[in-house]
Order: structure tokens, then sequence, then C-alpha cells
């Protein structure tokens, strides 16, 4: 036997063979970590947090230096300005960051809390306690703040996180991970409460979707083409998220005026997040008034118009420049500033294309009419459904939870911004004196 082709064989050989290795490594101290974190006290891990804010403030240069150098390589790549936006790191922005790591240690800590407990006929007392998930594994793009907010909502809820952001912000995210993990070990947890996997590409996303007894949840963030693939070919639970084609429609009750400022704030704030606009649905009836309103505001942008038959029409009457929609544009996240219109005839039907053509992420309806919007917050399918406000506000900071995770477009365990609460399982624990069955 030739011991040393054998031994050889164990080996790894090539880069990828060495990235699943390390893969692998992370993976088990992460898995060991989490049995320490789990039963850390709050004043710990808000200590951990503090420490984390600090440091992130104090050397926000290397942050930021660090976030040009990947800026300077996705210019070079030619990405679009709206994904550059995500990309960028400001002083101004790290310091919102910072914010949201501080209104984290405010929040209160779930872990530990007793959802119930009860009595049982023969005795034992059973109750239910909120607990940890694990170790969760967050596969994300190019938006380094997630980098922090995902970590910081983790070790808050007591769970372990292995993050793997994509090649386009690798720069930041080693910055960052390594200011973490120093704050970390200041505080006297295990630097593996939080592991950054270094390798970027396809083949290690992959291995982490099937790094079944160490990952305990995997959540994707990003477009729907990662979130898709993600689902599709994971074997460890997935939580969906993110995924945000939103519609905003202007019922034939709505103040134009009020209408075209909240369709201007969900498209044209940052269109590259989940919860712009993506669509805009008109009735008909009030179509002329509110595009003379819309339309000043939309062009400031440049804003692409894909229209339905009846609003092209109207559109180029008006001297806007639209183009005809196709099928595609009513199921497509733009992330830009593009937008598809179309004319609707009464609120069912706005319904109707809402639940067909949504994501299931956040949807509103401007209408002066309350049994209209009533019958809107019912029948539409969605995480979060407004009525005269701009889809913007779906998020985990504005609905007061904090940062979050990420969007939870799906209805098991977790819908809507994914706060510290949703990042939480619950134990049963059982109190007897001798009971047997």
């Amino acid at each position: 036997m030739n011991t040393h082709h054998s031994t050889s064989q164990n080996q790894p050989h090539s880069t990828s063979d060495i990235a699943q290795t390390t893969l692998l490594r992370q993976a088990q101290n992460a898995k060991a970590a989490s049995y320490i974190l789990s039963t850390a006290k709050t004043a710990k891990k808000d200590a951990t947090l503090r420490a984390m804010a600090e440091i992130l403030s104090n050397r926000q240069e290397e942050w930021l230096a660090a976030n040009a150098l990947d800026l300077a390589a996705a210019k070079e790549a030619g990405m679009r300005p709206a994904l550059l936006d995500r990309l960028t790191l400001t002083p101004e922005r790290i310091a919102g960051i910072v914010e949201g790591i501080r209104q984290i240690i405010a929040l209160p800590d779930p872990i530990g809390r007793v959802d119930k407990m009860e009595t049982r006929p023969n005795g034992l007392i059973i109750g239910r306690r909120r607990v940890p998930l694990g170790v969760i594994a967050i596969i994300f793009e190019a938006r380094p703040n997630v980098t922090i907010d995902a970590a910081a909502l983790c070790l808050k809820s007591g769970n372990v996180c292995i993050l793997r952001g994509g090649k386009e912000a690798i720069c930041s995210n080693r910055c960052a991970a390594a200011l973490m993990r120093e704050a970390l070990a200041q505080a006297g947890l295990p630097q593996d409460c939080i592991c950054l996997v270094q390798d970027t590409s396809r083949e290690t996303a992959n291995r982490l979707m099937h790094l079944d007894g160490y990952v305990d949840v995997l959540i994707p963030r990003g477009g729907a083409g990662l979130i898709r693939t993600v689902s599709k070919e994971a074997s460890v639970p997935v939580i969906r998220t993110g995924e945000g084609i939103c519609h905003i429609y202007v019922d034939s009750d709505a103040d134009p005026d009020m209408a075209a400022k909240i369709l201007y704030n969900a498209k044209c704030s940052r269109p590259s997040v989940c919860n712009a606009a993506e669509c805009v649905l008109v009735h008909e009836a009030v179509a002329g008034a509110f595009w003379e309103k819309a339309l000043p505001l939309l062009a400031q942008h440049h804003v692409e118009l894909r229209a339905d038959e009846a609003a092209l029409a109207l559109l180029k009457s008006l001297g806007a420049p639209a183009v005809p929609a196709t099928e595609a544009d009513w199921d497509t996240e733009y992330d830009d500033y593009i937008l598809a219109v179309r004319t609707v005839a009464d609120p069912e039907e706005a319904i109707s294309f809402i639940n067909a053509h949504g994501t299931g992420h956040s949807e509103s309806i401007v209408t002066a009419d309350y049994f209209k919007a009533q019958r809107f917050l019912d029948a539409v399918d969605a995480a979060a459904v407004y009525v005269n406000a701009s889809t913007r506000f779906t998020d985990g900071g504005e609905f007061g939870l904090g940062a979050e995770i990420g969007i939870s477009t799906q209805k098991m365990h977790a819908r809507g911004p994914m706060g510290l609460e949703e990042l939480t399982s619950s134990k049963y624990v059982i109190y007897g004196e001798g009971q047997v069955r």
C-alpha cells in the first residue's frame, strides 16, 4: 500500500479544497461557541455590543479605507449606480450603523423569557422558554451594513453567526468582522461567535448551504436570484427574506398630492432596497390628476416608466417619456429608477393584481375611504400592508425592533422585519416530583 498516496488523499490540494476545509473548521468552532453564547447573561452580551459600537466608531477610518478598495473595484467592474449606493459607507452611515447597535442594546433580551407556565392534572409544571436558534448563517450581497446588523442582532439573541457576504464587499466585511471579533475578545466571549467566510466563491456558498449538524438556520439576504437559489439548493433550514416587488395603489378616493409624494418616496428615496416600490397601480378615475402631480417629482431622478396601454396613452399626452410594459415588467424587482405602471378599474382589480404579482413584502393603498382601506388591509397577502404611507417604512428600526436581520416574506416562524424575537426558538421546561407515565 502506498502510504504516502493514502495520506495525500486526505489533504486539501486545490484552493477550493482549502476553502472547504477552512469553512468546515469555522462551522465547528461556531458550533462550540454557540453553547457558550447561549447561556451568556444579558449584561455580558450588552457589554460586548457596547465594545463593538465603540471600536467601529473609533476606528471607522480603517473601515472606510477598506470600503474605498471595494468601491474602486466595483466601479472598475461597471457596477450600477444604485448598487454602488448599497455598497458605499460614509461617516454618516457608519454613525447610523453604530446607533443601530445602541438601539439593540436598549431592547429587552428575549432569551430566557417564559411564554407560558401551567400545572397539569398530574402535578407536572410545564413551561415554555425562549432560547436561541443556535448557529445562524447569513448569505448576503454587497451591503456592508448587513455585516454589523446581523452580527449585533445574533449576539443579543444568543446566536452565533457565520457571515458570507459578496465579493464586492469583501474588504469592508473583513475589516468589520476583525473589529467585531476584537470587541468579543475584550468582553470575554469567544471570537468565533462572529465568523466571516473569507472565500466568496460559489462553491463555498454551496457548501455552507449543506452544513447540516452545524448550521441551524440559513438566511439569504439579497436579490431574488440569490434567495431562490439558496431556497432550492440548501439542505439546512432556510428563512426567505427580501424579495421586494412592492406596489402602491392609488385609489379613486386618493388625494393626488399625497399619493404623488408617497410614490416619490417609495420609488426614489433608495431604489435599490427591497422595500422600494416597483409598480404603481392607478385607478382610472384619478389617473390624470395623479400623474400631473407625480411626473415632476419622478422626473427629478429620470425615472423610466414602463406602462400598460391605457397608462401609456395618458402619460404620452402629458409629455412623459414612457415605454410599453411587457409581461415581465409586472414580475421584476428593478432595484433602479424604473417603475412599472398599470391602470385599474377598481380596488378589487388592484388587490387581485398585487396578490398575483407581489412577493409578499410590502404593499400600500392611498385612499380617503375607510372601507376601501380596510378591505385592502384584509385582502392583500403581504408581510406589511399600509394605508396612506410609503412602503419604505418596512424596516426593523422603523418598526421599533432595532436593526433587522432581514424581512421575511414567508409565513412560517417569522414574517416581516426580523428582530430579536424572530431569532429565537422555544424550549419546554418541565418540573416534576417523581411523576412517571
